[in-house]
């Protein structure tokens, strides 16, 4: 089984190299369920367990193999398993924090070449959760397309197109109705041979359909949306890494409650270009955008020509890096002092035996 066809190229050749002359075989993780994985090999498909050792020196959650990830692995061809003992560097990673008031790092899709956001024109149509979603792509190091569905029942269509493509920067903005097979043609240019695509967007937003329709199969399950709210329910429920008839790959993922935050300050500078060439004109590099004289922030909102919505969301979004970038670090900071209160309590001990 030949790996290009996964997506196997010079860039993961290149890290693989030592492993390979150290007797490792590659594979590329297409599904997991619990602890286990299945593997695209050259052995074939495989299932597969991460080794005791690399399971005991993982920190977190991000130590761990993700779908779209290409892995060293140790085979047993006559059992098709294998176990896993290394993660491939990673092209890009598509990351948000872990529900809850954990701090810890989520791969929702690794090695993903093209993110897909979509997003409906019926009553999930928000601005704000595009901006979250751009800020996300560019941090994962994956090539975002803005993807508008549900054509067929939106309103004013044109007016939302222009207001996505205001905050786009240089991400492509398509409009399609995957229900009624409209527009659905001008995803494939994403979907070459080895190419890996994945779709993020809130449920009932119709990326089961759109799936389905680039496999040319009903393969996923798409749920009804309520009339009530037209929201939908979780239909795709893991992870799965599927081949396309056009030659490349595509990572499902299933809808998300909660979109929190996981990116660094050079995320929210390539998504918020705009805000912050407004901040380089201030006349104080330290400006605070309230009450300073000169201030091109306060400015460009008196004037329209910064959207007062827009900006809010931009401090919104820089108050949760902070928040979670101060939570990291008293983590760290708690996970370092029980780390050297274990080396005191081994020392004691060391000094009473002898």
């Amino acid at each position: 089984m030949s790996l290009d066809k996964y997506g196997w190229d010079a860039f993961f050749a290149e890290s693989f190299a030592p492993l390979a002359r150290d007797g490792y075989a590659a594979g590329r993780v297409f599904l997991q369920h619990n602890k286990i994985y299945m593997l695209y090999a050259e052995a074939g498909e495989l299932a597969a367990e991460v080794a005791g050792k690399m399971e005991y020196e993982a920190s977190g959650p991000d130590d761990f193999p993700a779908v779209g990830d290409w892995v060293a692995i140790r085979t047993r061809k006559d059992e098709r398993k294998a176990t896993i003992h290394e993660i491939l560097p990673r092209r890009s990673k598509f990351s948000r924090k872990v529900a809850g008031s954990r701090t810890d790092e989520q791969i929702v899709a690794a090695n993903v070449d093209t993110l897909f956001l979509v997003t409906g024109l019926d009553n999930d149509f928000n601005l704000r959760r595009i901006e979250r979603y751009l800020l996300m792509a560019s941090e994962s190091g994956a090539r975002a397309v803005v993807v508008l569905n549900k054509a067929d029942v939106a309103e004013d269509v044109e007016a939302k197109v222009r207001e996505v493509r205001a905050i786009a920067s240089d991400a492509p903005v398509l409009l399609m109705s995957a229900k009624e097979s409209e527009g659905v043609e001008q995803l494939l240019p994403y979907t070459g041979a080895g190419q890996t695509v994945s779709l993020i967007g809130s449920s009932g937003v119709g990326k089961s359909t759109i799936i389905n329709k680039l496999l040319g199969t009903e393969k996923q399950k798409v749920s009804e949306v309520r009339a009530s709210d037209e929201r939908g329910k979780h239909t795709t429920t893991h992870r799965e890494l599927l081949l396309l008839p056009t030659g490349g790959l595509i990572i499902d993922t299933p809808g998300m409650r909660e979109l929190q935050l996981l990116v660094r300050e050079h995320g929210l500078r390539d998504t918020f270009e705009d805000i912050e060439a407004l901040m380089s004109r201030c006349y104080f590099s330290d400006c605070g955008h309230k009450t300073e004289p000169d201030c091109a922030v306060r400015e460009a909102l008196a004037t329209g020509e910064l959207d007062a919505e827009r900006y809010s969301n931009y401090q919104k979004m820089q108050a949760e890096m902070d928040a979670l970038a101060a939570k990291q670090a008293r983590g760290l900071a708690a996970l370092k002092k029980e780390k050297m209160k274990k080396i005191h309590q081994e020392l004691k001990k060391h000094k009473k035996r002898y």
